[in-house]
């Protein structure tokens, strides 16, 4: 489970920060402390919805 877990935060992670960074990007914060600071809460917060994903994909076995 672990294992898998850490595959999906990369791809989740990414897909989160990326997300993080687009929306800092349109609201005018084009400096680069909001910038990774968007990115750094976007990888952070992927971490809760990896651990949901990881074990509801191991829950019906």
């Amino acid at each position: 489970m672990l294992r898998l877990g850490f595959i999906l935060h990369l791809f989740i992670g990414s897909t989160l920060a990326g997300s993080g960074v687009v929306v800092a990007l349109v609201s005018g914060q084009d400096t680069l402390v909001p910038i990774l600071v968007a990115a750094g809460l976007g990888f952070a917060a992927a971490l809760p919805v990896t651990y949901l994903i990881t074990k509801r994909l191991f829950r019906d076995r």
